[in-house]
This record gives C-alpha cells, sequence and structure tokens, in this order.
C-alpha cells in the first residue's frame, strides 16, 4: 500500500532549480552515479549524488538546469556528502527530461 502525507508535510519540502556548475564521474557509488556541485543563487553550492549516468553524460550536465529538494539532510554516500536530491533536469527547449 502507498504511504499518503498531507499537504502540510509535502509544504515543508523546499524545491527550488538550480544550475550545474561542475559534474564528475563517482567511482566510488555503489551503483552508477555522478558527483554533482549545482548553484542555488541566494543558498549557495550544494552537493549531490546523482544515479542519472544511463540518462546523461558529463558533458550534457554542464549549465543544465536542475529540480532538487534542498533541505533534506545531508547524506553520506561512500566518501562524498550529498547535501540535495535532484529530482529531475531541465531541457530549455525540449521541456523535462
Amino acid at each position: 500500500m502507498q504511504k499518503t502525507i498531507t499537504i502540510d508535510k509535502f509544504m515543508d519540502v523546499d524545491i527550488r532549480v538550480g544550475r550545474v556548475i561542475r559534474a564528475e564521474n563517482f567511482p566510488h557509488a555503489r551503483k552508477p552515479a555522478y558527483k554533482l556541485w549545482i548553484d542555488f543563487g541566494e543558498l549557495g553550492v550544494r552537493k549531490s549524488s546523482a544515479q542519472i549516468t544511463d540518462i546523461y553524460s558529463l558533458d550534457d550536465l554542464k549549465n543544465r538546469l536542475v529540480i532538487a529538494v534542498v533541505n533534506f539532510p545531508p547524506l553520506q554516500v561512500a566518501d562524498f556528502m550529498s547535501e540535495v536530491l535532484v529530482l529531475g533536469t531541465w531541457v530549455t527547449k525540449r521541456g523535462w527530461q
């Protein structure tokens, strides 16, 4: 059975758009992933481990806009601290991917 939440809990989730300023392979991750550095403007640059290697190349990610949850607690992933959860990426001319 799917767990449901109230609208009040959903309103606590802080979802923002940021721009990927750096992307690297993440060979220490258990599942294939990239290390991302994302600029969220007034929030600064936050890091994320993203399992999107089958969808995007490193070159595809540079300067790409992403949508992410920015108020989850940081999560240690191997030797990297992931600070935000990337939900999706934005393609300017083609819509969401």
